[in-house]
């Protein structure tokens, strides 16, 4: 999600300076690659790169692409074919061993549903949201629709001039809201075959962190890089202050009593309990009990944990009633943290690996393919 909110902010900007963009979308990778389908960047035509859709060897390239696209005004599909060894032929380096498929959009402003638009619209609320692009691998198929719907908040947005096909189209995107998994398939549109990338984007994690003490400066910069809301909540106007905090997105001061009013809780909040003051981490933690939330770490050694739940009149074992109810104490990873910034990396992976079902382990150990691939077919309709 961050780095769709960096290209409507560049947008943005580039819009208020009068600058013409295009939109690069990863709509489908065979093989290897670094960015998968659904990655994204802005191109302005003063050469502006937001966002990525590769490691920065396709970078180049896809400006002199998205740059002859904002020119004719026209969707353009490019495709990036590295499984020869000789991948210096096409002057990107790739290294992946992957053939990578680019589809350049260019944004008309005019046009109030534009890609960057719908993008915008995702950006403003935090809920779940599908985003339909259609695209031809075929050769001898100069029409590329692009980014033709989006489905959020149970709404329908045509972001095509031609409505037409939507009735194919919206029972299909409502199948991958139920499967909650982008996937890729092809599909019938206006009478012509196409391929289907329907990305499913979720909101960025929230991370609420009760505790506002040194330790928890580290841990809200390391969840600002992947572009994660963090909250401070603390009972000390002293600590609680955004000078402090000057990534969160909101600094709280609250008892503990209070300190859950007004929070609002999805199946992307996680919480974070550091305040080294165990009476209100306590009484933190019996609110959230009630919660259902996902993820609440506990910082601390399992015996300040175990005397919590115990004081909380909960008798059951602290590690099968962790398990059950999404207490993560110790908090983090085992990666040998010892310092307030090595804990903080250790925590915000594992809150990363519990919402996108990582095991965090090393890559190397595993034997599958990096990135999962949906490859389960919707409405009938046949895989490539």
């Amino acid at each position: 999600m961050k780095e769709i909110e960096d290209i409507v902010a560049a947008y943005q900007k580039a819009q208020s300076s009068g600058l013409r963009s295009a939109l690069a979308t990863v709509v489908h990778v065979e093989g290897s690659s670094y960015r998968r389908p659904g990655a994204r960047m802005l191109v302005t035509d003063d050469g502006r790169l937001t966002g990525a859709i590769s490691g920065g060897c396709l970078e180049g390239d896809a400006l002199r692409k998205a740059l002859l696209a904002i020119s004719e005004q026209q969707n353009k599909l490019v495709t990036y074919d590295t499984t020869d060894e000789d991948d210096a032929r096409f002057g990107v380096q790739l290294g992946c061993n992957g053939i990578v498929h680019i589809l350049f959009e260019p944004i008309d402003n005019a046009r109030p549903n534009n890609p960057i638009a719908l993008l915008e619209k995702i950006t403003q609320h935090r809920h779940e949201a599908t985003l339909l692009t259609l695209f031809s691998l075929k050769r001898s198929l100069q029409l590329q629709p692009g980014t033709v719907l989006l489905y959020q908040d149970e709404n329908f947005i045509n972001g095509h001039p031609h409505e037409t096909g939507n009735a194919l189209l919206r029972p299909m995107v409502l199948q991958v809201v139920e499967q909650r998994k982008s996937l890729i398939t092809d599909i019938v549109y206006t009478g012509e075959s196409f391929t289907g990338l329907f990305d499913f984007i979720q909101p960025p994690i929230s991370l609420v962190i009760f505790g506002a003490g040194n330790d928890a400066i580290p841990v809200v910069t390391a969840a600002n890089i992947p572009g994660w809301h963090t909250t401070i909540i603390d009972g000390r106007a002293s600590h609680a202050t955004t000078a402090r905090f000057p990534h969160a997105k909101k600094v709280v001061v609250a008892k503990a009593s209070d300190a859950l009013t007004n929070i609002h809780i999805d199946n992307r909040t996680a919480f974070v309990l550091m305040t080294h003051n165990f009476n209100y981490d306590r009484d933190i933690l019996q609110g959230l009990l009630k919660s259902g939330c996902r993820y609440i770490g506990m910082l601390g050694p399992l015996k300040k944990l175990e005397r919590m739940l115990a004081e909380l009149g909960i008798d059951e074992p602290a590690d099968k009633f962790s398990l059950a109810n999404g207490i993560y104490g110790p908090i983090g990873l085992d990666i040998g943290a010892e310092t307030a910034e090595e804990i903080a990396l250790s925590i915000v992976a594992e809150v990363m690996a519990v919402f996108e079902d990582g095991k965090g382990k090393f890559l190397r150990e595993k034997r599958t393919a990096i990135h999962e691939r949906n490859t389960e077919p919707i409405a009938g309709q046949p895989f490539k």
